[in-house]
């Protein structure tokens, strides 16, 4: 009988101990795998909580292109009249319905040509927002280079090939503004390169594009339309139209629109993976397990970015957990944790965000973004504590998130040189620098206050003005016909010599030209870098593919997708940092 009783007892303990271990441990799939039958059927406690994911997929990530034939007017005897084909066709449609006389003879003109505009339409953008243009001549066209041009008004479409016949939808976007040609060829003359050109938040989109979750096919029901709504309303909110309210409209038992929260605007691809990780269905008094879950897979480098994604869709009640995460001797560990607390609104995670940026070069961009949104002294302090890095792009990064905090801290403020550039002057220590954008805006910023030009340099800035420096003298010319000519003498420093271009009637274009080749003839000690950004992460490009779905033209209602396995990592890739997803011949 004792013998038993005991065998009973000794029963009973290993029956609490594997109930206890499926507890904390949980469905945690390939992660934590259990040792046991009995461990791996008490597992599915954890699968019994239903996440967003489940149901429902990304609608709505892909980049739109819009496309048109323009004119590029401007040209100093650089143009060509363009051969008889459908690009010809379009733009004369285009210039009679704004009704130009006689186009033909406009078009025949050496001083113009015709350009195909491209630009792209990123996820979330909404009516009125910016966007980048590239301006290419066909290859069977005479135009010889587009330097010194401007783009005329362009009204972007989507094209499509339906039956053989290209076809053109609504006007999504306008284009026009200033040519900057490939500035990045070192000061070589590349024929090929000047007949392509970008015109950097040259494009105004007309239509805002939201994004959504598309619920799979098999669960459809306007019940679990509005369950998810609910679920994700619960934990977001946004202020929309002045109202602060939930973020998810439930549209039909197919499709849910969201809204996105002012904190994940530069990261939509994070925002979309957090709300996939939101539970649905989670059985009661469950919610203490997971968390147990969720902090054993948070010390694994392994599990600890999907993990960190969880702990920050449950919010609040994992801030803590997140919070050990800081001070793991991991740093991955300590990345993917300061980056959830972050998007909590923990600024104590800026330390460890600045430390990223400086020591994780695969993970500065998230690093970078998930400071931007850190508006108060301890993120503010992470960054500027970025700004002498040795890394180009870690200080232009630290700049550009310091810029959206607040432009006008003392610090970054600089100065708009008419309708031309921005020109920022960021006095800190480390290797002089100057950064120049060919994307999203026209802007300079030079790290370090003093950037001097020697003696000898004699370079063109443009078509019509001419930069020499002699001695401690800098003479910038302008030489235009039928006009007096005109000489500003400055001291040999390149922010002077940038303002004297402006003064002298120059454009963005001829500042750029004017760098470059200052550069080329190594007349300045100072480094020069165009869009020191980060433009890949383990080889996927800014776009998240992984999660975007591939029939993006059909109407939302028949958007049919299998579920994605839940077990696979969802990459994400913020915005903070795209330049243009359209690339110079693309």
């Amino acid at each position: 009988m004792l013998s038993q009783r005991l065998r009973g007892q000794k029963y009973c303990t290993v029956v609490l101990v594997v109930f206890f271990n499926a507890i904390f441990v949980g469905c945690a799939g390939p992660a934590i795998r259990s040792q046991s039958p009995e461990l791996e059927a008490l597992a599915a406690v954890e699968s019994a909580t239903q996440l967003v994911g489940d149901y429902a997929s990304p609608w709505g990530l892909n980049s739109q292109r819009v496309q048109r034939a323009a004119l590029i007017t401007g040209l100093a005897d650089t143009g060509s009249d363009p051969p008889p084909d459908p690009r010809r066709q379009m733009l004369l449609e285009d210039m009679q319905a704004r009704g130009v006389v006689d186009p033909n003879q406009l078009l025949a003109s050496r001083s113009t040509a015709l350009a195909w505009v491209s630009g792209v339409l990123h996820p979330g953008i909404r009516k009125g927002d910016r966007f980048d243009v590239i301006v290419e001549v066909p290859g069977n066209h005479d135009t010889t280079s587009l330097t010194g041009g401007w783009l005329m008004e362009a009204r972007l479409v989507e094209m499509a090939v339906l039956g053989n016949r290209i076809r053109d939808g609504h006007t999504l976007g306008v284009a026009e503004g200033p040519l900057l040609v490939d500035p990045v060829s070192a000061g070589v003359v590349d024929s090929v390169a000047t007949l392509r050109g970008r015109v950097p938040g040259g494009g105004v989109s007309l239509t805002s594009r939201s994004i959504g979750l598309s619920i799979n096919s098999e669960h459809r029901s306007v019940g679990l339309s509005k369950r998810i709504g609910d679920c994700i309303n619960q934990r977001f909110h946004a202020i929309i139209r002045g109202v602060k309210r939930g973020v998810a409209t439930p549209k039909t038992d197919r499709f849910v629109e969201l809204e996105v929260p002012e904190v994940y605007r530069n990261n939509l691809g994070r925002y979309v993976s957090v709300v996939r990780s939101l539970a649905v269905a989670e059985p009661s008094g469950n919610r203490h397990a997971r968390l147990e879950l969720l902090s054993r897979q948070l010390e694994d480098p392994v599990t600890a970015p999907r993990a960190a994604l969880r702990l920050e869709a449950i919010g609040k009640e994992a801030i803590g957990i997140l919070r050990e995460g800081l001070e793991s001797t991991d740093a991955e560990v300590r990345f993917v944790s300061a980056e959830a607390l972050a998007y909590l609104g923990e600024s104590l995670a800026g330390e460890k965000l600045a430390e990223a940026a400086r020591d994780l070069r695969s993970s500065r961009p998230k690093a970078l973004a998930a400071l931007a949104i850190l508006d108060d002294a301890n993120g503010i302090d992470a960054l500027r504590s970025l700004l002498s890095s040795r890394s180009a792009e870690t200080r232009y990064g630290a700049f550009r998130g310091l810029s959206m905090i607040d432009a006008r801290l003392p610090d970054i403020r600089g100065e708009k040189l008419g309708e031309v550039c921005s020109l920022h002057v960021i006095d800190v220590p480390g290797e002089p620098l100057i950064h120049a954008t060919r994307a999203a805006r026209a802007e300079v910023v030079l790290f370090g206050d003093s950037h001097p030009v020697r003696d000898g340099l004699r370079v063109e800035a443009g078509p019509s003005i001419i930069v020499v420096v002699e001695e401690d003298e800098a003479a910038v010319s302008c030489f235009r016909p039928n006009e007096p000519d005109l000489v500003t003498t400055v001291i040999p420093q390149v922010e002077d010599i940038i303002h004297a271009i402006v003064e002298c009637g120059g454009g963005y274009p001829d500042i750029i030209q004017f760098l470059q080749q200052a550069i080329s003839q190594r007349k300045t000690e100072s480094r020069l870098a165009f869009d020191a950004i980060p433009t890949e992460f383990d080889g996927r490009l800014s776009v998240p593919r992984d999660i975007v779905k591939k029939k993006q033209d059909i109407k939302k209602e028949d958007i049919q997708n299998k579920d994605d396995d839940r077990e696979e990592t969802e990459s994400y890739w913020p915005s903070l940092f795209d330049t243009a997803l359209l690339e110079f011949g693309a």
